[in-house]
């Protein structure tokens, strides 16, 4: 049985995530222990509220360090929510200017939309020879957030020893109002949704177990 990790450091909807996984027959585990989750076949990395919040406690408990280690490794990473997020170069969330992990070339800002949150199912446009979202291109999924990044290019991750190689960038894009926002990001180990798979019913378990097949 492969085993994952969901990230403890405070932030996010941790129960239904393990419940959620835990149904794709994975051996699942809540804790921030470094050696557990670095050694993990799979890590998640949950995220609810504000960016700032999210990175100040990621650190607090090493969390950062541990996905740069596990990136440097090959092994994968899945950030969900605010989770995929903070894989960007900063957020701007209250106007707050804050370095985020670096992995993502982007920034997250503000949705431009009459009625935010954006808090509902939606339907994302899934990028050719998506890992993610194979079988479920044309399903909705669950969403919940205010920010967004509208834009993701590949970082140099060098400074963090990070070679993703020759590894394709996959970005699935949601429409919203007036903005046109990343949904989705693939490249090598390093996978993240905007949506709560965990909450998107069988499109979601889909995607995770697709997630789980190359664990």
């Amino acid at each position: 049985m492969k085993s994952v990790v969901v990230f403890d450091y405070g932030f996010g909807n941790v129960r239904s995530m393990m419940r959620a996984l835990a149904n794709q027959h994975l051996d699942v585990t809540l804790t921030s222990d470094y050696r557990a989750s670095l050694e993990a076949d799979g890590l998640v990395v949950p995220g609810v509220g504000a960016f700032a919040a999210c990175m100040q406690g990621l650190r607090a408990v090493s969390g950062d360090g541990v996905i740069y280690d596990r990136l440097r490794a090959g092994r994968p990473v899945l950030g969900v929510c605010v989770g995929e997020q903070i894989m960007f170069d900063r957020g701007t969330e209250h106007d707050l200017d804050t370095q985020g992990l670096q992995l993502i070339n982007g920034k997250v800002e503000r949705l431009d939309a009459d009625v935010i949150p954006h808090m509902g199912w939606d339907t994302v446009e899934a990028p050719a020879n998506s890992i993610l979202l194979n079988g479920v291109e044309d399903e909705r999924f669950y969403f919940v957030h205010s920010y967004a990044a509208f834009d993701a290019q590949p970082a140099d991750c060098s400074q963090f020893s990070i070679d993703f190689g020759d590894a394709e960038q996959r970005v699935g894009y949601c429409q919203y109002s007036r903005s046109r926002f990343v949904a989705s990001y693939e490249r090598g180990p390093l996978f993240a949704t905007q949506f709560h798979p965990e909450k998107s019913a069988q499109a979601g378990g889909k995607l995770l177990a697709n997630w789980a097949a190359i664990l």
